[in-house]
């Protein structure tokens, strides 16, 4: 998802910083992709589960770009836990998803605050219906999600009127995100009353939405997943 957002905006004009924390090779290859088609695109590693490294990312974007228009939270990480195993959530397993799905948004949004208002700009927090549904890889990954579209409200109200915040819920959508096994996502599309899932670029979309054309909507939550949330748990 992280990719296609980062070229979606580029081929709409956006200079893009394409954040990593271990992929680099992957973020590179985003960058030096968006540069072959004409635009301005650096990759940049940070751990945004440390707040040093969160400030240092958001000032050497306004360093390098002279300005901060669009913060897109797409920070996120899981390990597939069965919800009914509970003595295999692990302390590690809390402590990580918390610190970058949750203090992670936080850290960032925190740093860029300033630099959005001066351009009457947006914010983006990749959420999940695992939020709405309790459901996901994990128990404490849906409860992040949960707090994560809180805290989008609360950051409304904060920002406001100079900056819009709003959040985004992906259902099942075809990534390598937390190792899910292949069969998970044809499952969902025949589930589904679209009888499909989301596609990256489609999300891409939506997030482009909220941060350009959605100018009337802020603490606000859209959920992306063919409607699999309103036909409850499976």
């Amino acid at each position: 998802m992280g990719r296609a957002i980062c070229e979606l905006f580029a081929a709409e004009g956006a200079r893009v910083v394409v954040n990593y924390s271990a992929s680099r090779e992957a973020a590179e290859e985003v960058a030096a992709g968006i540069r072959a088609n004409g635009g301005e695109a650096v990759a940049v590693r940070a751990n945004v589960a440390v707040d040093a490294e969160a400030r240092a990312l958001i000032e050497g974007a306004v360093e390098r770009w002279g300005r901060l228009d669009v913060l897109v939270n797409n920070a996120g990480w899981s390990k597939v836990t069965p919800h009914a195993k509970l003595d295999e959530l692990t302390d590690e397993i809390w402590d990580r998803t918390l610190n970058v799905n949750l203090r992670g948004a936080f850290y960032c949004m925190r740093a860029a605050a300033p630099h959005l208002k001066q351009q009457q700009g947006a914010i983006v927090n990749i959420a999940s219906v695992a939020a709405d549904t309790g459901a996901g890889s994990t128990i404490v990954y849906a409860a992040s999600k949960a707090g994560l579209i809180s805290m989008t409200k609360s950051f409304a109200r904060v920002l406001a009127p100079e900056v819009r915040v709003n959040a985004l819920s992906p259902g099942a959508v075809h990534t390598r995100f937390a190792g899910w096994p292949e069969e998970i996502f044809p499952a969902a599309a025949r589930r589904s009353p679209l009888k499909r899932i989301a596609t990256v670029e489609e999300v891409a979309g939506a997030v482009l939405f909220l941060a350009c054309g959605a100018t009337a909507i802020t603490g606000e939550n859209l959920r992306i997943d063919s409607g699999l949330t309103v036909l409850g748990p499976a």
